[in-house]
C-alpha cells in the first residue's frame, strides 16, 4: 500500500451529520445571515468596510468586524491594507469565497422568487395553529 493510500484510509471522511465534525462549525458560520449578506455583497468586487456597513442595513460595526474576521479565517474573504492616510482596507472574495458565493446567490434568488409562497404558507400555518 502506498503512503497516499494509507493516509486516505486512516483519515475519516468529513460528515456534517456527525456532531464532532469540524464541518459543522464552518456550516454554522456560512449559514449566518450576516455572513451570507457579506459574501453576496462582495460578489461584485472589493469593498471597503464602511461601504459594506452602509450596504448591509442594520449590521453593527462589531458584528461586521467579527463576521469579516471569521470569513477571512476560513479562507473565504481576503483583507488588503493600503498605506494611505488614513489607512484604507478593502475586502474581497477569495477563489474559495467566489465558489461559495455562486451557491449563495442561487439560494438568495430562490428566497426572493418564492417569498410570496413562503408568506402564504406562514399565514396558513399561523391561522391553523391559532384555532388549535
Amino acid at each position: 500500500m502506498t503512503d497516499t493510500a494509507i493516509l486516505k484510509k486512516e483519515m475519516p471522511p468529513y460528515n456534517v451529520f456527525d456532531e464532532r465534525c469540524p464541518t459543522r462549525d464552518v456550516l454554522a458560520r456560512i449559514a449566518d445571515k450576516w455572513a451570507l449578506l457579506i459574501l453576496a455583497r462582495l460578489q461584485n468586487g472589493p469593498m471597503r468596510f464602511n461601504q459594506l456597513q452602509r450596504d448591509i442595513q442594520r449590521i453593527t460595526k462589531k458584528v461586521l468586524t467579527q463576521s469579516l474576521r471569521k470569513l477571512e479565517r476560513d479562507g473565504l474573504v481576503a483583507r488588503e491594507v493600503f498605506a494611505t492616510v488614513p489607512v484604507t482596507v478593502e475586502y474581497s472574495l477569495t477563489p474559495l469565497g467566489q465558489a461559495l458565493t455562486e451557491t449563495v446567490t442561487v439560494l438568495a434568488h430562490w428566497v426572493e422568487s418564492n417569498m410570496d409562497a413562503i408568506v402564504a404558507a406562514q399565514s396558513a400555518y399561523d391561522a391553523a395553529n391559532a384555532q388549535a
